[in-house]
């Protein structure tokens, strides 16, 4: 039986952890980065003078723009134009200690509010020539923090693609046991039902595996019943075939002598008539037991009836066997003790073993020795025993063995067994059923 799944085991509990874990790891990896990332940018700035080469950059491309326009300090219009063309840049323009245009104040005319010259000192100033004179441009760029957030935009793209490893790792783990176990299947659908499923982990996944395994199993199982099926019913018709032989030539030798007149006297043609008689019997005892035995391997599944108490099913027919074997000159002794268990049976199935067990003991018992009949208990299971004395005087009686066999099968349709102890001096007989309450 395949086990349940427990929740903290199952598929999406795995996958919210790997979900969860891989999130921590990019966090991670991201804090990792960003540190490294600030620090070696700080570096980079600093020792390679980034900010100053920019500036001077837009400086040479300012001076040609004023040169090429001819503009005047106080072209502001023109001037707003080309910053806006620029990106994240703020300058200011200051003559003779006046600023003049501020980049931050479009549309103004600041020049006539004379504000005097400020400049901080982690700003750099840069001379312009305009077509009025040299005036000091102070730029200011915004392109130190677009750097860092380019940086910034690595560092988010590499956590991510770490997120994403780790949960298409976690993933392709689970896809190369789902191949795995397709490539089993394909397997075992080519007949190879040895090849045992690969069982992995407690998930959805290895519930699903257990169960295909065991589907193996009982494929195996069944194949293994129906070969010894098969074994068995060639068996008994083998040895039914060589038994119906025996008196076949029995009556044909006899016949031939009498239709042929090759007999001395009247006795003994009554006498050749008796074992042709004899023989007859024997061949339809044998016949019998044979259609019995494949009506019985025939049938499917049985309905049983519903469920009753063992003494309530067995009383009378226990009576009428001892009845019936007094009558044929056998000795009974009764110990059966009716156990409080209820029991599921077929009584066509139960009258036929009861009638196949008495026809035996008439046949095969010593009827100088007592039959013993008593009650069975084993485990889950309620029942009976038939003990008799094996008859050792005279000719034997041939036994084929087919209705012990035909019992056991009934048995086994039933949910129940059977069991045989045998020897030279005694047989027993064992039949059981399962208890359907647990008081057995």
């Amino acid at each position: 039986m395949a086990r349940e799944t427990s929740r903290r085991n199952s598929i999406y509990t795995q996958l919210l952890r790997l979900l969860i874990v891989s999130a921590f790891a990019a966090l991670a990896m991201f804090g990792f980065l960003d540190i490294a990332g600030q620090y070696l940018t700080d570096c980079y700035v600093e020792g390679t003078n980034y900010v100053e080469k920019k500036n001077q950059r837009y400086v040479v491309k300012l001076q040609k723009y004023v040169e090429q326009q001819e503009l005047s300090t106080r072209d502001t219009s023109k001037l707003n134009a080309w910053v806006k063309k620029q990106q994240l840049l703020f300058i200011r323009v200051y003559k003779d200690e006046i600023l003049v245009f501020n980049s931050e104040y479009q549309g103004q005319e600041i020049w006539e509010e004379e504000i005097a010259a400020e400049n901080y000192a982690w700003e750099s100033s840069y001379m312009v020539e305009f077509s009025d004179g040299t005036a000091e441009v102070i730029i200011t760029g915004a392109y130190i923090y677009q750097f860092y957030n380019y940086v910034m935009l690595g560092e988010i793209i590499l956590s991510f693609v770490l997120f994403l490893l780790f949960v298409l790792m976690g993933i392709r783990r689970k896809m190369d046991y789902i191949r795995k176990l397709s490539d089993e299947i394909g397997i075992l659908e080519g007949g190879s039902l040895d090849y045992k499923i690969t069982v992995k982990g407690k998930d959805e996944l290895s519930e699903l595996a257990e169960g295909l395994d065991n589907m193996r199993l009982s494929f195996v199982s069944l194949i293994q019943q129906e070969a010894e099926m098969v074994r068995e019913n060639q068996r008994v018709v083998t040895e039914m075939s060589h038994d119906l032989r025996t008196p076949v030539t029995s009556i044909m030798l006899y016949t031939e002598i009498l239709k042929k007149g090759k007999y001395k006297s009247e006795v003994q043609f009554q006498e050749y008539l008796d074992k042709i008689d004899l023989k007859a019997h024997r061949m339809k005892q044998l016949t019998d037991h044979l259609f019995e035995y494949s009506l019985i391997a025939g049938e499917g599944e049985i309905e049983l009836e519903k469920p009753e108490q063992y003494e309530v099913l067995f009383y009378d027919l226990f009576s009428e066997t001892c009845s019936f074997l007094g009558q044929k000159g056998f000795q009974v002794v009764f110990h059966v003790d009716w156990v409080d268990s209820v029991v599921q049976i077929s009584t066509d199935y139960v009258m036929r073993i009861f009638d196949n067990v008495t026809s035996n003991i008439v046949k095969y018992a010593d009827p100088l020795a007592p039959v013993e009949i008593s009650s069975v208990q084993e485990e889950h299971m309620v029942g009976f025993s038939v003990k008799n004395s094996i008859q050792r005087s005279g000719k034997k009686p041939e036994s084929t063995g087919i209705g012990i066999q035909n019992i056991n099968n009934m048995m086994q349709k039933m949910g129940g067994k059977s069991i045989v102890q045998e020897d030279e001096k005694q047989f027993r007989l064992v039949i059981l059923f399962p208890c359907l309450e647990n008081k057995c």
